[in-house]
């Protein structure tokens, strides 16, 4: 069956952040006076959430603050780049009539931010759905959802979502997406990504107009 859209993963699927944002995260965590050590099982999940989880309270504002502008520092150091054939493959999926959209646990105002340093403006991408658009992060399926909703298209089974965490395989998954992608450029092994439900795995989100082709 055709792809009508592909969603994607921004941190580790679509762009390579050195992990900062988890160095980020538990470094707000233990700040805060709370445990990192399991900050891994937050990979692609909501920020807010993890925060709030780690440190065991409903409200973190504050803390959420401070990862913000810890994370905006390490990226003025340390600046997010595309991986490797990606921006190349989005303009090829795109080319062929395949609509692109980018989901993520970040924000809006990290994501802008993100995006800006990237310089995936206009002519990029069709659509950008971050957590705080939805009313639950990963796993649930909602920012697929919104995706759909934003580039026009109705039939999840012509959907193909990717990313490079458990989390981004269980959300497409749950959304009953045609194609479930895990790829192997971020922070997860294949032993992990293999364990959760899903239809590929793939080295880089550059592979995939040749699996469509």
């Amino acid at each position: 069956m055709k792809v009508d859209l592909v969603v994607l993963d921004i941190a580790g699927t679509t762009v390579q952040e050195h992990g900062l944002v988890y160095k980020a995260l538990a470094d707000t965590v233990i700040a805060a006076g709370g445990s990192a050590d399991d900050v891994g099982n937050w990979m692609g999940a909501d920020k807010y959430e993890a925060i709030s989880s780690m440190l065991g309270k409903p409200v973190v504002d504050a803390e959420f603050k401070d990862f913000h502008e810890r994370l905006t520092a390490y990226y003025a150091e340390t600046p997010p780049t595309p991986i490797p054939g990606v921006p190349e493959a989005l303009a090829q999926l795109r080319s062929q009539g395949v609509k692109v959209a980018l989901t993520t646990g970040f924000d809006r105002p990290i994501v802008d931010g993100l995006l800006e340093v990237l310089g995936w403006g206009e002519g990029v991408l069709d659509a950008v759905v971050c957590v705080d658009d939805v009313s639950a992060g990963r796993p649930a399926p909602y920012m697929i959802y919104t995706a759909m909703e934003l580039t026009g298209v109705r039939d999840v089974r012509r959907v193909l979502t990717a990313g490079d965490t458990v989390r981004d395989l269980e959300a497409g998954t749950n959304a009953a997406a045609g194609f479930v992608v895990g790829v192997l450029s971020g922070s997860q092994t294949e032993d992990e990504l293999s364990a959760a439900p899903h239809t590929h795995l793939l080295p880089s989100v550059a592979t995939l107009p040749a699996l469509l082709a």
